[in-house]
């Protein structure tokens, strides 16, 4: 069963096997090691630091007013947010959910949704649900008005806001 040849070409495959992840492991070595004792030759980007005490600065990308954006703004596009609102507002005038209805909402006053009882935050605001009130509020609803019974946690996008009030507009 197992003669001499058999046993010499079982142990030289493990030898040359054995070489071949030796040389393999040599090559990697050579290719992917960073470690340059060469002071003249630097592998990878140098990255300047600031000296220490300096501040960095970064520039702010400038944000465009809502009134320009809210001018340009796709009530198509607003369609597709409102389903998110939908879950607890209806635009049918009258149709109280967890939130009032939103129908005629732009330049309604505020807290004016015949049979929704509002937060005392709400109740405290004055004046009319602007496009620009509509959207401070989207925002960062907990932010405008503190207390708010509104779970929604805001919409960051001004695009999204201006898009979103413009479909709301249109009710």
């Amino acid at each position: 069963m197992f003669d001499t040849m058999t046993i010499t070409k079982a142990a030289g495959s493990i030898c040359v096997a054995l070489l071949v992840f030796l040389l393999a492991g040599w090559a990697a070595e050579g290719l992917y090691n960073v470690d340059n004792h060469d002071e003249d030759h630097v592998s990878g980007y140098r990255i300047a630091i600031p000296e220490e005490g300096a501040v960095a600065e970064v520039e702010a990308e400038p944000e465009i007013p809502f009134e320009e954006v809210y001018a340009s703004a796709d009530a198509g596009a607003g369609e597709r947010l409102w389903r998110q609102c939908s879950a607890c507002h209806a635009l049918n005038a009258g149709q109280n959910g967890v939130g009032p209805y939103l129908s005629g909402i732009v330049d309604r006053p505020k807290h004016s949704a015949e049979g929704f009882d509002y937060s005392d935050a709400l109740l405290s605001q004055d004046g009319a649900w602007t496009p620009e009130n509509l959207s401070a509020f989207l925002e960062n609803p907990r932010e405008y008005a503190p207390g708010t019974a509104m779970s929604y946690g805001g919409m960051d996008d001004v695009e999204d806001r201006a898009n979103l009030i413009a479909y709301l507009a249109t009710q």
